[in-house]
């Protein structure tokens, strides 16, 4: 892969709604113009969730592009090919994913659903900057990688082990 290329990276989560939207949002900003980011759902709820784009706008995020959308957007033939997909949550990770065109690589990349927290609204929101924290540090590292010099391989291990990224 050359090192001037721009790599597209598709988020994918079951609703569309969290976690693939701040992922979405954190790797446009921090990509440095070397990622396009993009993100999808498997069954997406048609709106992304309140408290997403509360913490997004509160951490200058622009927000008015964002939508909650079908993952086979991104399966058709006029789809931007993927160079990346990463699951972030377990439901999209279980089910059979389109084909991809272009052969992406790909990891899963488990976080809790800040969508399903419960109690008061400091404790929900506190939730959604976990998660907004966790991607942070897992997207920095991505983009960070010198992938014009891992041979497939190595990169798969490297996208693996950011997993394990608190």
């Amino acid at each position: 892969m050359a090192d001037d290329k721009i790599f597209n990276v598709l988020f994918l989560c079951t609703g569309n709604s969290a976690r693939s939207i701040l992922a979405e949002a954190i790797l446009a900003r921090e990509g440095m113009g070397r990622f396009r980011a993009f993100s999808a759902g498997s069954k997406p709820t048609g709106e992304v969730n309140p408290n997403a784009l509360a913490l997004l706008r509160k951490l200058n995020h622009d927000v008015s592009g964002f939508r909650s959308k079908d993952w086979n957007e991104f399966a058709r033939d006029d789809a931007p090919w993927m160079d990346f997909v990463f699951t972030v949550c377990d439901n999209a990770a279980n089910e059979v994913c389109p084909v991809w065109p272009g052969q992406p690589m790909s990891a899963h990349w488990r976080l809790p659903d800040p969508a399903a927290a419960t109690g008061t609204q400091s404790e929900i929101a506190a939730a959604f900057a976990d998660s907004y924290r966790m991607l942070t540090n897992r997207i920095s590292i991505f983009v960070n990688l010198p992938i014009a010099a891992l041979d497939k391989l190595s990169l798969q291990e490297r996208l693996d082990d950011i997993a394990r990224a608190g």
